[in-house]
């Protein structure tokens, strides 16, 4: 898919290359060799294929460096994002949806149903642009752009510059950091959020239908336990499935997400990478990122038959 889909965007990346004045023929021919294009689509596929399994993507057109070696560098600060992101939406989400589905007709429904549907229904750049207006140009809270302050030199040893600033013991860094990391994460992860309760929701409402919920109140039981232990615990497959959902949503959303606050991630790598027909950067962003959602779906198959002996068993039987 990542090889079919850069050969689909307008433009050729040789044109690019040579510029406006254009290069001789024999110059056009050195370059379409030296990116593999004289061959035919088979061929290339072929070769894309071969190289892909072990990593190896090439250099970029534009910068002339190892696609690995900028993938190293980007790919903390998209990780750190999404992870600040999916934590906040988690809790957030699974607090919410589990009021509506407790308090139903209530405020607390009404308000979270509502969120969700605004949630899925607005678009993300549209929401990042009403964020930005109110808590970075109207209130002055928040930074607009970057990762941290151009004061703070944090040594680096991860990448995630919330932990680098913490194993140097840098609080001021820390804080900048986190500053930084406020508005995107927080637009990032809307989404996430009204999935999360919607599907939360749903969960909690038809697991409370179930005839051994309805005999555990017959008993007595308190109803923390019966939350907890019955109805919350029959609920995490359904839960756990929507958060690996929400990770794939994440890493669509994070191209849109690091353009607009220019955070120096993979998505906004893509985006300079597609407008400078930059193919192996491309090719290679977009196989990462599909590789990724496939380790979390496998992850997220894992944890589900985890908590849930019965779907294991069944699998295994």
């Amino acid at each position: 898919m990542s090889f079919s889909i850069i050969r689909l965007i307008p433009g050729d990346p040789v044109m690019h290359i040579v510029g406006e004045r254009g290069a001789s023929e024999e110059r056009v021919k050195e370059i379409k060799k030296n990116l593999g294009l004289d061959k035919s689509v088979f061929e290339q596929y072929f070769i894309f294929t071969k190289k892909a399994l072990v990593g190896d993507f090439g250099e970029s057109i534009v910068s002339k460096q190892p696609i690995w070696s900028e993938f190293k560098v980007l790919w903390p600060a998209t990780f750190e994002l999404s992870m600040l992101a999916i934590f906040w939406s988690s809790i957030v989400g699974l607090c919410l949806g589990v009021l509506a589905a407790t308090k139903r007709n209530s405020v607390w429904d009404y308000g979270a149903v509502t969120l969700s549907t605004i949630g899925f229904a607005m678009p993300l750049f549209w929401w990042a642009l009403i964020v930005i207006f109110f808590f970075a140009v109207s209130l002055g809270w928040f930074p607009v752009s970057g990762r941290i302050a151009i004061e703070h030199d944090v040594p680096y040893q991860t990448g995630l510059f919330l932990v680098d600033s913490l194993l140097a013991k840098n609080t001021d860094a820390f804080l900048s950091a986190l500053k930084h990391m406020v508005l995107p994460a927080f637009v990032l992860g809307t989404v996430s959020l009204a999935l999360i309760v919607r599907v939360t929701r749903s969960s909690f409402i038809d697991i409370q239908k179930e005839d051994y919920i309805r005999t555990a109140r017959a008993k007595g039981l308190p109803n923390s336990q019966i939350l907890f232990k019955h109805i919350l615990k029959n609920s995490l497959p359904q839960i756990l499935t929507a958060l690996g959902l929400a990770f794939g949503q994440l890493l669509t959303g994070a191209i849109m997400t690091e353009t607009i606050f220019s955070w120096p991630g993979l998505g906004r790598w893509i985006v300079k990478s597609i407008e400078a027909r930059d193919y192996p950067a491309v090719q290679a962003g977009l196989f990462y990122s599909m590789l990724i959602i496939v380790v979390i779906n496998f992850i997220t198959d894992e944890l589900i038959k985890i908590v849930n002996p019965k779907l294991r068993d069944s699998l295994t039987a």
